[in-house]
């Protein structure tokens, strides 16, 4: 009995620091993934493209924050090989400290007035290495957690990896919105906006410490042990599961096109279109963050209970429904509370299926080619979904001059999330390592 006990403290004592480690990490990726985002809607277009009229100016900026998201996927190939090889934690490391450098190098970078055509090159060239960093940091932090937790609280302790997206927004909003309104125009475009990049250097060294007293996820070490670790993950993943792989992207697309329509999009809706003030947007997308810090976590363990098909589903239908109903009209009367409420009310659908995603994603795939199956699957849902979507909504605006194209482009992604998740298997309660059926017995044992 005491030697049960001591295992299950173990296991316990492990997963939590797997999931502050988690937390941690996909925080700070997170933070300089959305700081280039909300950079990008406010002052890039200025900094690095002041020869175009503001809206062309602020598209260009958003050209390069796409950038990222085409990087992402061959970084989510490199890590899953590696992951699938060599471990989880070791890709994991590497991720964070990759990141962490890019974002300070995108605070130090010269301006188009001080350096030239150079200056959006460089501009360029680092979100694309940013973007080879996050490509590997999701689906690693997902499976720190998911391959350890216990199959009944599984999809709430998972959901704390998007939980880390979402502190990670909110801290990269909120330093811009303090930095902005703290500063004048021409202060914030000159190094205002630099800060919050070049701040991301402490977190990266909280970040490596956390990570290096994690240890390796239980389904990896019996892979090891047994002597089954997959020679070419990646491969084997196409050959077994391709169909895994697009149903991911097809539950992931659309709730991604949602999310950066309110958050990036949206940003310069308000300032450019409709001529109220950037701290707006910017309280809108603060606020917002802060409540998926509860939501995400509470949608996640609804589906421990009811499934994550359903509750997927819930969120893609209401996210249709208040898109088409409420959302612009809310947002077109200019007045803050009522826009705020818009973006509120549709984070609250878009939670019901990113909240989910983490353990769904993981649960479909096996554990010798699991991490590159999520990051893939993960990552290429990026390219289709959010890569474009603030781009194509400031395209449909332009040509259409209306948003009537925009909630249809939408509205047809929600769709497709819906229809995908409900041909999707239910995973709920699956098996995701062979020492799974030994702890329930230990459990047991000592309840």
């Amino acid at each position: 009995m005491e030697n049960i006990g001591q295992a299950t403290h173990k296991r316990t004592k492990s997963l939590r620091r797997a999931i502050m480690g988690s937390l941690v990490g996909t925080s700070l990726e997170w933070y300089d993934f959305f700081l280039y985002g909300t950079a990008a809607a406010l002052v890039f277009g200025d900094v690095f493209f002041p020869s175009y009229d503001p809206l062309t100016g602020t598209l260009l900026s958003f050209i390069t924050f796409a950038v990222g998201f085409a990087a992402r996927p061959v970084g989510a190939v490199i890590a899953g090989h590696f992951g699938d090889k060599i471990g989880r934690k070791k890709v994991l490391l590497a991720t964070i400290m990759v990141m962490g450098v890019s974002t300070i190098g995108i605070g130090l970078l010269p301006s188009y007035a001080t350096a030239g055509v150079i200056a959006p090159i460089l501009l360029v060239t680092i979100r694309l290495i940013q973007g080879l960093a996050l490509g590997g940091e999701w689906a690693g932090g997902a499976l720190m957690i998911a391959e350890r937790a216990p199959k009944e609280r599984r999809g709430f302790l998972t959901s704390f990896v998007q939980v880390g997206a979402s502190i990670g927004n909110l801290l990269s909003t909120g330093i811009l919105l303090l930095m902005s309104a703290a500063l004048e125009r021409d202060e914030f475009v000159s190094w205002g906006w630099r800060v919050p990049f070049l701040l991301s250097a402490v977190v990266v060294v909280v970040g490596i410490y956390i990570r290096l007293k994690v240890t390796e996820t239980p389904a990896f070490d019996a892979l090891k042990e047994s002597g089954t670790v997959s020679k070419s993950p990646v491969l084997e993943l196409l050959r077994r599961q391709p169909l895994d792989v697009l149903r991911v992207i097809g539950i992931r697309a659309g709730a991604d096109i949602m999310f950066y329509l309110l958050i990036t999009f949206l940003l310069t809706y308000i300032s450019k279109t409709l001529g109220l003030p950037a701290t707006v947007g910017l309280t809108a997308a603060m606020l917002g963050a802060g409540m998926q810090l509860l939501t995400y976590p509470a949608f996640a363990a609804l589906s421990d209970r009811f499934g994550r098909k359903p509750v997927t589903i819930f969120g893609a239908v209401g996210a249709i429904i208040w898109m088409v109903v409420a959302f612009f009209p809310l947002v077109d009367t200019k007045s803050v509370g009522l826009i705020i409420l818009a973006v509120l009310v549709g984070l609250v659908f878009h939670s019901a299926m990113y909240g989910v995603q983490a353990v769904w994603i993981c649960e479909l795939f096996d554990a010798k080619h699991r991490y590159s199956g999520a990051s893939l699957g993960y990552q290429l849902a990026g390219i289709v979904g959010g890569s474009l979507a603030p781009t194509i909504a400031i395209g449909l605006l332009q040509i259409f001059g209306s948003t009537t194209a925009i909630i249809v482009y939408v509205c047809i992604a929600l769709a497709i999330v819906a229809m995908t998740a409900a041909f999707t298997r239910e995973t709920r309660g699956v098996r995701m390592h062979d020492h799974e059926e030994q702890q329930a017995a230990e459990t047991s044992v000592r309840a």
